[in-house]
């Protein structure tokens, strides 16, 4: 049943709103605040209706997004994360008929979120890390060859920022020694490959949500694919086993697998749903922005070379989640300076994702590279690289000033 809200009662919500929104910050934030009065406005309609577990928005809005994609089937979750795990599990699982077994290795980018590696070791599977090109952020090809053996049976790709790596490169690669694809697209919904969505290359593509990302539902994710038995089976996965949902049969407690609890609310999934409808547009106003950043900076009277630019890849439409920046070697001392300078005043800044993953302390303790590899690119994007955010509205002149007098002053510093 719909939920009826008056014009009257929409005007109220929206003066309520208004009146306990922050104001707007002086500096640069990473993400302002992505919410329209309207996207809290249908969260706020499911809230009236009681019915705030997962229900007919979220079927409503998988049914968008598969469109959206032009995949066959989105299964929304709780988390970007929850979906990695998902797509892991359902790789090994024993109602999956070319699954993967425990032991399998799993190939993965030295540059990654601590959520695209952990279900690969949650599953059973061995991770085996590959290095990036620095150019792109995205896994080396040229490494990737090398890695791969006998052993060898999938690859967690991670779309990193917006952009990613040759496809078409990467998917003759996979076919060529029979690896299957596991595209984590949490930082790049909405970017095309020669007009084809990231995340529609491999068995499951999956999606982040959070409130700093291309479109928000606070919190929430979506796992796609194209292949209706591992459909059935992640959608079993996300709820306990259960098959509710995927039979009209009179037995709702009918446990066909094993499983988690990884639903969203329909809160989530409707405010997710009215974001969706702008993705589009988001797109293009992010892309303006980072053009503007860049040019006002090469065009300043100050620029000294002090940084590169990841440029996209040929053959990319990016949906840029944030502008990644490499300090060139001359000023590259005075990063650690630099960076709190930047937060200081008002300047948000954050690694590109978590840097060389293979430097984190959780890589020690589960000694996940006994014969401590390096991986050059991944080294040189931790030391070189930080990125700040590219907004969904207009950069306003003022904020334009801000980052060229703030960024260009690190030889200053």
């Amino acid at each position: 049943m719909k939920t009826i809200i008056s014009r009257k009662e929409i005007n109220d919500f929206n003066k309520i709103i208004n009146r306990n929104s922050k104001k707007i910050s002086n500096g640069y934030q990473l993400s302002p605040n992505s919410f329209s009065n309207e996207d809290i406005i249908e969260g706020i309609k499911v809230i009236i209706s009681k019915k705030i577990t997962m229900s007919e928005k979220t079927l409503q809005f998988e049914k968008k997004f598969s469109k959206f994609i032009g995949c066959k089937y989105a299964l929304m979750v709780n988390s970007g994360s929850s979906a990695n795990l998902l797509a892991m599990f359902a790789m090994i699982n024993p109602a999956k008929i070319d699954r993967l077994k425990r032991g399998d290795e799993c190939l993965i980018p030295a540059l990654c979120w601590s959520t695209s590696l952990w279900p690969i070791i949650q599953a059973g599977l061995i991770p085996k890390f590959v290095d990036i090109d620095p150019n792109t952020l995205n896994l080396s090809i040229d490494d990737l060859k090398k890695k791969i053996t006998k052993k060898t049976k999938a690859i967690m790709a991670v779309h990193v920022l917006g952009n990613s790596t040759n496809m078409n490169e990467l998917m003759k690669i996979l076919k060529q020694n029979k690896i299957k694809l596991i595209e984590d697209t949490c930082e790049a919904l909405g970017s095309k490959f020669r007009n084809k969505y990231l995340g529609n290359f491999g068995s499951f593509g999956t999606y982040s949500f959070y409130y700093s990302h291309q479109i928000t539902s606070g919190e929430g994710g979506m796992i796609i694919c194209n292949n209706k038995k591992d459909y059935q089976i992640i959608h079993s996965l996300r709820s306990h086993g259960w098959d509710r949902g995927l039979k009209n049969n009179k037995n709702d407690f009918n446990f066909i697998n094993s499983g988690f609890n990884l639903r969203p609310t329909d809160i989530s999934a409707s405010i997710g749903l009215n974001q969706l409808k702008k993705l589009n547009y988001f797109k293009k106003i992010r892309s303006e922005n980072r053009k503007k950043i860049i040019t006002t900076l090469k065009t300043s009277k100050n620029w000294k070379n002090q940084f590169d630019f990841i440029a996209p890849i040929h053959g990319i439409e990016p949906s840029w989640f944030g502008l990644p920046i490499l300090i060139n070697d001359k000023f590259l001392h005075k990063k650690s300076l630099f960076l709190n300078y930047l937060n200081k005043n008002g300047v948000e800044t954050r690694p590109i994702i978590s840097g060389n993953f293979l430097n984190q302390p959780s890589i020690s303790l589960y000694k996940l590279n006994p014969k401590k590899t390096v991986f050059k690119g991944a080294q040189e994007v931790e030391n070189r690289g930080f990125f700040i955010g590219i907004h969904i509205k207009k950069i306003t002149e003022k904020e334009l000033n801000l980052l060229e007098r703030l960024l260009l002053n690190i030889d200053k510093i």
